[in-house]
């Protein structure tokens, strides 16, 4: 009888060895695909938002930076003063 007793306390730990083994390999791979889901994710948000970022600004970038030449120039030949310089940089760089 203390034979079988062995035997059946051996064949139960080794079962619950191999489920926490088991289980620990599945809670890895799981973390490791949610992972890769997060990286794929964010990855196609930046690319939507690079995509969209030169549609939206590339004429509006074009026009405040000719936009501020001119106002720059108008500094230069004394017809605006600092303080009306940066009020009119601020409208047209928020604006």
């Amino acid at each position: 009888m203390p034979g079988l007793i062995r035997g059946v306390a051996r064949t139960a730990v080794v079962a619950g060895t191999a489920t926490a083994v088991s289980n620990r390999v599945s809670r890895r791979q799981g973390n490791r695909w949610a992972a890769k889901e997060e990286e794929e994710e964010y990855a196609s948000q930046q690319q939507a938002a690079a995509a969209a970022v030169p549609q939206q600004a590339g004429g509006d970038m074009d026009k405040k930076m000719s936009q501020l030449k001119e106002l720059g120039q108008l500094k230069e030949q004394g017809l605006l003063s600092e303080v009306e310089f940066e009020v009119q940089k601020n409208k047209i760089l928020n604006g």
